[in-house]
């Protein structure tokens, strides 16, 4: 694993969503001034910020079998454009995770 790839899944963590397992990433702060700038919406957040899954074909399509499906960003962005329930538990996630990250921060410069 290189130094990046340990940079970046430093900043991952699990979520649950609907009885769901998908892996997210804390976006930098560049990342977060470049969202609000842009007026980023929730579900170009959670398509950007969402890395992993644990979901079986059964799980993304009707009839699928039992197999683990690897995550793809592009898979993902196709299942989850038909995913409302999902676009929110996880865009607030990415967001909290953002936002402790950005109080640790300055807690550290107060103290």
């Amino acid at each position: 694993m290189s130094l990046i790839d340990k940079i970046r899944k430093a900043r991952e963590q699990g979520v649950e969503v609907d009885g769901r397992r998908f892996t997210i990433r804390r976006p930098t702060d560049e990342e977060a001034l470049t969202m609000r700038a842009e007026s980023v919406g929730l579900v170009d957040v959670v398509r950007r910020f969402t890395v992993g899954w644990d979901m079986a074909e059964i799980d993304l399509i009707p009839g699928g079998g039992p197999e683990k499906v690897q995550f793809d960003p592009v898979l993902f962005g196709e299942w989850v454009a038909d995913r409302p329930e999902v676009w929110e538990p996880l865009g607030n996630a990415i967001l909290e995770a953002y936002k402790a990250h950005a109080d640790k921060r300055e807690q550290a410069v107060k103290n």
